[in-house]
């Protein structure tokens, strides 16, 4: 039995800060994983940032509003869940990430949750669980489940890596070229066609 693994941000919708980032005219908010590696590195700048500039989760919720899927993600999807269970595993928040979920149908989604304030700032935030995406594709492995993944950020890797068929998709040269073991696809029937075929 299969399930897939897919990363949200950058994949199926493009990216939430950099949206933010242009929508506030705030440069340095456009900086993603696809930059920092250390996660909590980066929300904690990110929440300096906002806290610097007094914006808080409700003027990044009205930039979220507007944000539609990639052009194909949501019929991708859809082909993709009539073949196999899927699940996205992201490291954004329930606040950014459910109002994109009814966008693209509703699929399952995994990701962790912001602490915000009675003013609407935001002051801290709350991983499901430590390496969310390596333990949880770990954790459905232990329950049975073969796992296919894919992603574009160094966040991904090790579920990548950990999946008996992984996909770079959209992702940078320089992960590109830093991790040429893994198959690198830029449109989503390749992709598509990719995971067909690792469920053979």
């Amino acid at each position: 039995m299969y399930i897939t693994c897919l990363d949200l941000e950058g994949v199926l919708v493009p990216e939430i800060w950099i949206a933010f980032s242009e929508a506030s005219g705030i440069p340095e908010l456009r900086r993603t994983t696809r930059d920092e590696p250390d996660y909590d590195k980066l929300m904690r700048w990110r929440i300096g940032i906002l806290k610097e500039h007094g914006l808080g989760l409700k003027e990044i919720q009205e930039t979220i509003a507007k944000i539609e899927p990639l052009p194909g993600a949501r019929e991708f999807l859809d082909e993709l869940r009539s073949i196999t269970q899927v699940v996205i595993i992201s490291d954004t928040f329930t606040q950014f990430g459910m109002p994109l979920m009814k966008k693209l149908g509703m699929p399952t989604l995994l990701c962790n949750e912001l602490v915000v304030g009675e003013k609407g700032e935001i002051t801290d935030f709350r991983m499901r669980i430590q390496n969310s995406k390596l333990s949880t594709v770990r954790a459905l492995q232990s329950i049975g489940y073969e796992t296919i993944a894919s992603g574009d950020s160094f966040n991904d890797l090790a579920m990548i890596e950990a999946s008996k068929a992984g996909f770079l998709f959209r992702t940078t040269d320089q992960i590109r070229r830093d991790y040429p073991q893994f198959p690198a696809f830029e449109e989503y029937d390749d992709l598509l066609a990719a995971i067909k075929n690792a469920m053979v």
